[in-house]
């Protein structure tokens, strides 16, 4: 997908949205209240806005797209050129107990439904920084913090450091892992892990959203990486996935090709 001068320009205007909700939620972090929806999810008056600021700032300047959110619900078109898969806050739990790792998260999908572009932002949460700030366009260079990043070279055959979401850790057999395990409290986030830091070989997630993993994916994607569902075939964003808003069908594991072959060899889920 390429875009033109007028797509690139707005797409800033974006990026600047989210930076800036990421901003206010870091402002209002201290004073948030927890709600939770009928589900048991966490839910705060930050999602709210941040979901209608942005929501708001798409329609005015991509009227044509799909905007998928995880907060509202707003008419889509299958066969739209253009979807954007809005997470208002992803680790919303941590964010509402005052934790660091949370983050704003816009991806972008072509008419082929591959995920091409992300803007995200963690405000609290950066490498030897205070911000982690993602801008990956279709077709354009990935920056973190505004610098290019190179894809990765492998340098080690073992698996180092692999990242599990928050409620997934003991639901698998790591007898034949000897890496290291994290946590992090946000998807967005540890599955950006493997696409920018050397020493994270990979992630294993429950089964979750498409806002959840969607920016993250095209950063994957971009850097030659890719989410493998836990039969080894590749995440697709079907119609039930992306449209009905239902989970994908299994745990993903996500990383190089490789990497993800030794991960479905030497990590078993036992529930």
């Amino acid at each position: 997908m390429t875009i033109t001068d007028d797509c690139r320009n707005k797409l800033e205007m974006l990026y600047q949205e989210v930076l800036e909700a990421s901003q206010y939620a870091k402002n209002m972090q201290k004073s948030v209240t927890r709600d939770y929806k009928e589900d048991g999810s966490v839910l705060t008056e930050c999602d709210l806005e941040i979901s209608r600021r942005i929501i708001q700032k798409v329609k005015e300047l991509f009227p044509q797209a799909n905007i998928i959110s995880e907060e509202e619900i707003t008419k889509t078109d299958k066969n739209a050129m253009m979807t954007f898969v809005l997470d208002p806050i992803d680790g919303t739990d941590v964010f509402s107990q005052g934790l660091a790792s949370f983050a704003v998260s816009l991806a972008i999908l072509d008419e082929n439904r591959i995920p091409v572009g992300a803007l995200i932002s963690a405000p609290r949460f950066g490498i030897a920084e205070e911000e982690l700030n993602i801008h990956l366009f279709p077709g354009e260079d990935l920056l973190l913090n505004g610098r290019k990043v190179e894809k990765k070279e492998t340098k080690c055959s073992e698996l180092r450091q692999i990242a599990f979401t928050s409620h997934d850790l003991g639901s698998y057999d790591l007898t034949h892992f000897y890496g290291k395990t994290r946590t992090f409290g946000s998807t967005i986030i540890h599955l950006l892990l493997p696409a920018l830091l050397e020493q994270f070989d990979g992630t294993i997630s429950q089964p979750c959203y498409v806002w959840d993993l969607a920016s993250s994916h095209a950063v994957l994607l971009k850097q030659g990486m890719n989410i493998y569902n836990s039969d080894g075939t590749e995440l697709q964003y079907t119609d039930d996935f992306l449209f009905e808003r239902k989970k994908c069908p299994m745990c993903t594991y996500a990383g190089e090709k490789e990497k993800v072959k030794q991960m479905l060899r030497e990590i078993k889920r036992i529930r």
